[in-house]
């Protein structure tokens, strides 16, 4: 793979880390700044609505860029934010902060999985695509955990300072390493990257997209007590279970792109069927101490083996005007994230015990696979658009 993919992989550990280590570090952010835990709590909140608003304003103000000088552009945006995160002196700075650096996240991912894919021969664009998910997954693995740890012992602000570095170190590497852009004749249109949308299959994707982060969300978000209560770990040992999970998306993310490389919708169908599956019995097998940690292992090497095939889906199915749609694929992502939790705090709010919760997942899997099937179905037509089948 070429080396410019690991300087996209530097980026996307980089972004990762930001959004996800605040979870860790809400009791000392929420004494430092003087506010409650719930409130600190909406800084994850405003980051993913950052997300899914920045990312389709910031491709349309750069459509007329090369990519390779968006990147750049979004790798500094994201040092910025990070900077101003770590000096925001109040509740209210530190929330505008996160949201400005949200913007640059899904635009980020979007043209950088549009750049993997001219970067590698077509039987590979989805393993490239993967290789730059995978700093996302290791955020998940090491930047998250040795983020929280660094800032319980010198201070939440000090987490954002060693962004800021990895930051640095990811706007070098890109200037360094990604070529620019090959073959660009002309500037996109944004004419074309709007006709895109003309098109049933993009939707589709993206549907599927939105449900599959769901149905994982509406049970993860709520990992902890299900351990907690119907498991019956302790919360130290919890922490050990979530490392698995980050281990299984890992390698299922490296393992997505190698099968969507060699048969796309198969493998999309596939992995939401053994989604189903796993959900389903998680719902049983979360009552044994065994039993949990190898659905959690399971259940988050299934899930990524979906993301880079999904969004080489819809990069697919945009044909020649994919940035538009690829980034707003990122924002689907984070719709199903937030969506998720929301039906999962729904069920709890009707009654449903914590082990229900997998099901809830597991029947929005369902619906993510009856639409997938149906895309399918209709790549397969002789006169379907973008069939990628």
């Amino acid at each position: 793979m070429p080396i410019a993919l690991f300087a996209l992989a530097i980026a996307s550990f980089g972004i990762g880390t930001t959004e996800f280590v605040i979870m860790g570090l809400l009791p000392e952010v929420a004494a430092d700044l003087g506010v409650s835990i719930p409130s600190a709590g909406l800084l994850i909140t405003g980051y993913a609505i950052g997300v899914v608003i920045g990312g389709p304003i910031i491709v349309l103000a750069t459509s007329r860029l090369p990519r390779k000088i968006t990147l750049v552009g979004l790798a500094m945006l994201f040092v910025i934010g990070n900077l101003f995160c770590a000096i925001a002196p109040t509740y209210g700075l530190l929330m505008a902060a996160r949201v400005f650096t949200a913007f640059g996240h899904g635009a980020f991912f979007g043209i950088s999985a549009v750049v993997a894919g001219t970067l590698v021969p077509r039987n590979q664009r989805a393993q490239a695509m993967a290789l730059v998910f995978a700093g996302l997954t290791l955020a998940n693995i090491l930047g998250v955990p040795g983020g929280t740890a660094l800032g319980q012992i010198a201070g939440w602000r000090s987490t954002f300072w060693a962004v800021v570095l990895i930051g640095l170190v990811s706007v070098a590497a890109i200037i360094a390493w990604v070529p620019s852009d090959r073959g660009a004749s002309a500037p996109p249109s944004l004419m074309r990257e709007f006709a895109v949308f003309k098109r049933l299959q993009v939707w589709l994707a993206m549907a599927v997209s939105v449900l599959a982060a769901a149905a994982t969300f509406a049970c993860f978000t709520y990992i902890a007590p299900i351990l907690k209560t119907v498991t019956g770990l302790e919360s130290h040992q919890i922490t050990w279970v979530l490392l698995l999970f980050g281990v299984g998306i890992t390698i299922g993310n490296l393992i997505g792109g190698r099968l969507a490389d060699w048969k796309l919708m198969p493998t999309i169908l596939g992995a939401l069927t053994a989604l189903i599956v796993v959900l389903a019995q998680f719902s049983y097998t979360s009552h044994s101490v065994v039993g949990a940690c190898v659905s959690v292992f399971v259940w988050g090497c299934v899930m990524f083996i979906l993301i880079a095939p999904l969004q080489m889906r819809v990069i697919e199915c945009a044909g020649e005007a994919p940035n538009l749609a690829s980034t707003l694929n990122q924002g689907a992502f984070n719709i199903g994230n937030a969506g998720g939790a929301w039906i999962g705090g729904l069920a709890i709010t009707f009654g449903a015990g914590f082990d229900s919760l997998p099901l809830v997942g597991a029947a929005l899997t369902v619906l993510a696979l009856m639409i997938a099937l149906l895309s399918w179905h209709l790549g397969r037509q002789p006169m379907a658009v973008a069939s990628t089948g």
